[in-house]
């Protein structure tokens, strides 16, 4: 009970994302199959519609914003500010991220790219960014095959002629499916460090404790 209780947040987002992906699949097949019945195609079983490029683009094509978000959202919040939000570094104060972690090398408890120093000591102090940069980097390149191999689909269906993987990445298509993934992802984070400066939830960590002024920088 005690594991449960220490990693209880990151146990419930985990199991809301697998329920969650679970209903996209069982919709998204009575979606498609809907399509393929107005076509007079067979409809796909399940074990066929998980492995179908039609639940893959939507699915990375997803993927590939929330990753961007993160990696975007990461690298920024190291140089600016936000004054009074909850999300922001304080501009007048002393940060502890700012700390130089070459001052922590002879301390026994300090992860051991720390005390290594050198070259494994720069990609740790960057390695969640650029982990995130790995997931869009992934996620964007599954969503640009499954999508072009899907478009290519129903190219076949319409008569029209296939295209190349390269020409596809130029289509308006494959743009219009990730930015308008991108820019909510965007207005999403920018609502949360612009409300963080006014409202309140009381228990959070995403939140100023409730009695501090708006002025107030960082949690």
């Amino acid at each position: 009970m005690r594991f449960v209780r220490d990693n209880s947040l990151s146990i419930v987002l985990l199991l809301s994302f697998f329920a969650l992906w679970l209903g996209q699949s069982i919709a998204g097949r009575f979606a498609y199959n809907k399509e393929r019945a107005d076509e007079n195609l067979p409809p796909l079983t399940y074990a066929s519609y998980i492995a179908s490029s039609h639940f893959w683009e939507a699915t990375t094509e997803n993927w590939e914003s929330e990753f961007l978000q993160m990696f975007v959202y990461i690298g920024l919040t190291a140089f600016l500010l936000q004054r009074g939000s909850a999300e922001s570094k304080d501009p007048n104060g002393e940060n502890p991220e700012d700390e130089d972690p070459a001052l922590h090398r002879n301390d026994p408890e300090a992860p051991w790219p720390v005390r290594h120093g050198g070259w494994v000591l720069w990609l740790y102090q960057y390695s969640l960014s650029l982990a995130f940069l790995t997931l869009f980097l992934v996620s964007i390149a599954s969503h640009g095959w499954s999508s072009y191999l899907l478009y290519n689909e129903e190219q076949i269906l319409i008569g029209k002629p296939t295209v190349d993987f390269s020409d596809y990445l130029q289509t308006s298509n494959f743009w219009f499916e990730s930015l308008q993934n991108w820019q909510s992802e965007f207005l999403a984070v920018a609502a949360i460090v612009l409300l963080s400066i006014f409202l309140r939830h009381r228990g959070s960590p995403e939140s100023k404790p409730v009695a501090t002024p708006h002025w107030q920088t960082g949690e």
